[in-house]
């Protein structure tokens, strides 16, 4: 697979990751302007921040749990020369589950649909690693 193919996943979920910090910053400027919340209630923690506030700070923050493991094992692939096409396509559904993922967290945050999301997302990057793994044991790499 060409470096683009196996990147493009990467860039789509850092623009998530981006855009999330974005929501997440308007939102909570939104927030203080509007008066609904006041410097020193937030100063020390996030808990103070208004629902939607709250929603926007936890769908960012879920980006740098489960993803770590994705952007750890794409260099790997990379460097490995494991990424294939197989690799490419649970790349993207992985990410899509990430999309799906913080969409629901920032809008009605029904916990199982959430959940649904975030378990599909574990299982396809699970599966990525355990494919991974095998590739490297079964045929390894001299460096």
């Amino acid at each position: 697979m060409s470096v683009q193919a196996v990147l493009a996943p990467v860039f789509v979920q850092v623009a998530l990751v981006f855009a999330l910090l974005f929501w997440m910053g308007r939102v909570r400027f939104a927030e203080v302007g509007a008066g609904r919340v006041k410097i020193g209630d937030i100063a020390l923690g996030q808990r103070n921040w208004p629902i939607r506030a709250q929603q926007a700070a936890n769908a960012f923050s879920n980006q740098f749990e489960l993803p770590v493991l994705f952007f750890a094992l794409v260099p790997l692939a990379l460097f490995t020369k494991k990424a294939d096409l197989l690799f490419v396509i649970l790349a993207w559904i992985f990410v899509a589950t990430r999309l799906v993922h913080a969409g629901i967290t920032v809008t009605s945050n029904h916990v199982p649909n959430r959940f649904r999301a975030y378990a599909a997302g574990a299982l396809v990057l699970l599966i990525m690693w355990i494919i991974f793994a095998i590739r490297i044991f079964a045929a390894p790499v001299g460096i």
